[in-house]
């Protein structure tokens, strides 16, 4: 479901150089079976079909992520797409992801995939990446699932091999600020890695409601954990919407954090974050 999802999402933003269902609409068709197709690929696993071909039903959190978890690696398309675009040599990193999907008997990491695609980098999906794994699931539990556990060491390593090719480089996270990648005898959280590599963060944050609750979470979270907050990001923000110009206000007041961009529902472009960038 997340597979079918996520690049359906993606196909209607990299079809155009526009922002896509504002500024370049496709026909009505093909936003028909747009809709049929994600509407059948959540469904299918309630299903006596789902069941016959051993799919298990999602839980009403995990549907909502695959509409969301696009839209989150959408953002790290836009800032290496803009960085590229003003003439910096930008490449793109993720320590692990789970959920890939197998085409022409090849695993291929969607997420980065995507990213790769819309930035225009002259890369593979699986060279940016280190661990990947079919299993949708947490990184952790996929690991355990498909017997690979996730070691600092390789990330670090490829994070090295990768940062030599260019001269910014964006790393995209795994889920939350509290995502587990190995729970095993050897703890590993996603702010381990953080730290390991050296890296300050930029939040992407929601503008509708519970965003506040949300945000104030992590950023404090992230700075219990000795991590630098460059800034904060809300996406789907509409400047028209009363609440959620609060939410922008609020945000900043409660974090001490500035809102560096906002990114309007379906929109491509983003601004110029370089700034934010520092040495590693």
């Amino acid at each position: 479901s997340y597979g079918i999802v996520s690049n359906l999402i993606g196909l209607h933003i990299i079809r155009t150089a526009k922002i896509p269902f504002l500024e370049s609409h496709a026909s009505k068709t093909v936003y028909l079976f747009t809709f049929a197709l994600c509407a059948v690929a959540v469904c299918i696993p309630f299903t006596f079909i789902g069941e016959f071909l051993g799919l298990v039903p999602l839980t009403p959190t995990f549907i909502g992520l695959i509409f969301v978890i696009p839209i989150l690696y959408c953002f790290v398309a836009l800032i290496v797409k803009k960085l590229r675009e003003i003439g910096y040599n930008c490449g793109y990193f993720k320590p692990a992801l789970s959920g890939a999907e197998i085409i022409n008997g090849e695993l291929i990491p969607g997420d980065c995939k995507f990213v790769i695609d819309t930035a225009g980098i002259d890369a593979k999906p699986l060279d940016c990446v280190s661990f990947v794994y079919k299993t949708a699931v947490s990184p952790h539990l996929a690991s355990q699932i498909e017997n690979t556990p996730i070691k600092l060491e390789k990330i670090k390593n490829d994070f090295d091999r990768i940062k030599s090719q260019y001269d910014y480089i964006v790393v995209e996270g795994a889920g939350g600020i509290v995502c587990p990648f190995n729970l095993g005898k050897q703890q590993l959280m996603l702010p381990d890695v953080i730290k390991a590599l050296g890296l300050d963060i930029l939040v992407v944050a929601s503008g509708e409601l519970g965003t506040i609750n949300s945000t104030v979470l992590t950023t404090e979270y992230a700075k219990n954990k000795g991590i630098n907050v460059k800034g904060i990001i809300i996406n789907n923000y509409n400047e028209n919407d009363f609440m959620q110009k609060d939410n922008k206000i609020q945000v900043e007041n409660l974090t001490g954090i500035k809102v560096v961009a906002t990114v309007q529902k379906n929109e491509k472009d983003i601004a110029d974050l370089s700034m934010l960038f520092k040495e590693v």
